[in-house]
């Protein structure tokens, strides 16, 4: 049994409350681990791109004064049932992994 999409799931959460650009989803991922989930541009924004073409998240570009434009992502309703299934999927490997590593010999159904 493996978790797949941990990135996608941190950054549906962090849509979750609020859209958000590329550097603020970062920082509320950053922040919301204390400090020990760290991602690089090089795995954001693949990552923002590929929820974006699978229409769980919209973009829209800020205009900002004396400023380049950004683009600010939105989770989708689709966005918010996925979340729904990550965390289900989370919980129930956490589950199994602590069983497993506690010597529990009773392991929940994957």
């Amino acid at each position: 049994m493996t978790f797949k999409g941990g990135i996608e799931a941190l950054i549906l959460a962090s849509l979750r409350e609020q859209p958000g650009h590329g550097y603020a989803i970062s920082k509320r991922i950053k922040s919301g681990s204390q400090e020990s989930l760290k991602f690089s541009e090089g795995q954001l924004y693949p990552a923002l791109h590929r929820l974006e073409e699978s229409g769980l998240i919209t973009a829209e570009w800020e205009l900002q004064e004396g400023k380049p434009a950004r683009k600010t992502y939105s989770i989708t309703e689709s966005g918010l049932a996925e979340l729904q299934k990550q965390l289900n999927q989370w919980q129930n490997f956490a589950e199994n992994v602590s069983r497993v590593l506690n010597g529990t010999k009773e392991v929940a159904r994957a």
